[in-house]
């Protein structure tokens, strides 16, 4: 299915792409949470129907409010520049991975003078993302993949990305989602996957089965936006330890045991 594809990063103001990655301020977020209804709790870390359509909406809402034009954070031109720095973003920040890429790119713009770079060349320009060596391996394989089987071009199915080495089913639904506008599935990181349970959405803690959980109750259209919303909300608002309840936008929709803080 077609939807909406997300703007590379670059492409947008440096203000527009400041809200899109960091959100509103914290006082504009508390408007938008108190503009929102309040979910029914049960007790205290139980809503009384999480799954309730108009809860859904609320939380779209909310996040789309608060992180308006979201973005992959990560810096791209093309959808090959796109696999290969999210492949390369795996235990490490976006923020690394895109101080390492621009070098990278400049040297081995294309598949073809990636796939015929030295192993060495590439471990030593990616070596701050960290796992460098399995990540040089791992990239210039894609790039021999694509080559060899796709003519240069990246695919655009699940199927065939996770052909590529270092490619799975998270950086697959990134480059068809923000490059392409496919919305094959929803994205599933650390962040979503905490937030998606904080919220209630699901009780999986697998991926896999988040991800099936979520393409149940978010409609399909917003799967691309979404999993790049809660991603940015998870690094600056709904933080593992000790998140900033006060300052959450969907603080009215949330009943989580591990709140710091609630209106309700």
């Amino acid at each position: 299915m077609k939807a909406k594809k997300l703007a590379p990063p670059q492409k947008l103001t440096p203000a527009k792409r400041k809200l899109a990655i960091e959100g509103v301020p914290a006082a504009r977020a508390k408007k938008i949470a108190a503009s929102e209804p309040i979910a029914p709790k049960i007790k205290r870390g139980k809503t009384a129907k999480p799954l309730a359509p108009a809860r859904i909406a609320a939380i779209l809402d909310a996040l789309g409010k608060t992180y308006p034009n979201v973005v992959c954070a990560l810096t791209h031109r093309n959808a090959f520049e796109l696999t290969i720095a999210t492949a390369l973003s795996a235990q490490t920040t976006d923020v690394t991975v895109n101080k390492v890429t621009p070098e990278l790119f400049r040297l081995f713009p294309t598949p073809k003078k990636l796939a015929a770079a030295p192993l060495g060349a590439i471990e030593e320009i990616i070596h701050p993302t960290g796992f460098y060596r399995a990540k040089a391996k791992n990239i210039k394989g894609a790039a021999q993949v694509l080559v060899d089987k796709f003519h240069s071009e990246v695919p655009q199915t699940i199927e065939e990305l996770i052909q590529l080495p270092g490619v799975a089913r998270k950086t697959a639904n990134v480059v068809l989602g923000s490059w392409f506008g496919i919305a094959s599935g929803v994205v599933v990181d650390t962040h979503v996957q905490r937030i998606s349970r904080r919220l209630e959405l699901t009780r999986n803690e697998e991926p896999v089965k988040i991800e099936q959980d979520l393409m149940k109750v978010i409609p399909r259209d917003r799967w691309i936006q979404y999993s790049h919303e809660v991603i940015h909300h998870g690094r600056q608002v709904c933080i593992a330890r000790k998140p900033r309840c006060a300052d959450c936008s969907l603080e009215h929709e949330c009943n989580s045991a591990d709140k710091t803080w609630s209106s309700h």
